[in-house]
């Protein structure tokens, strides 16, 4: 089938699956990103930063400030605007670098 605008406007998205977010199931759709499945459950910060603890999550939506950085599945330092949601990923909140584990 030819894919055309108004069938596009009238497609309907697989059924959503889980990602988890500090113990918290999430919905997130097919293709979506972890940032936008965040947003999308009223989720607006999921990283700390480092001098200061401010919150921060998703500022420019397209990887260029790194606003939106979190752990995911045990990997610090995730853009998660840019990073497609998968069934069964678990996102946490990221402190400061990300490599507290580490003596930097």
């Amino acid at each position: 089938m030819r894919r055309t605008p108004a069938r596009l406007a009238a497609a309907e998205p697989e059924p959503a699956h889980t990602i988890e977010f500090d113990g918290r199931p999430i919905p997130a759709l097919p293709g979506q990103t972890i940032a936008a499945a965040l947003w999308a459950e009223g989720i607006v910060a999921w990283r700390r930063t480092r001098s200061t603890g401010r919150p921060r999550g998703a500022f420019c939506g397209i990887g260029a400030c790194f606003d939106c950085l979190a752990t995911v599945n045990g990997r610090p330092n995730q853009r998660t605007c840019l990073l497609p949601a998968e069934p069964g990923d678990i996102v946490t909140t990221q402190e400061g670098h990300g490599h507290a584990d580490l003596a930097v």
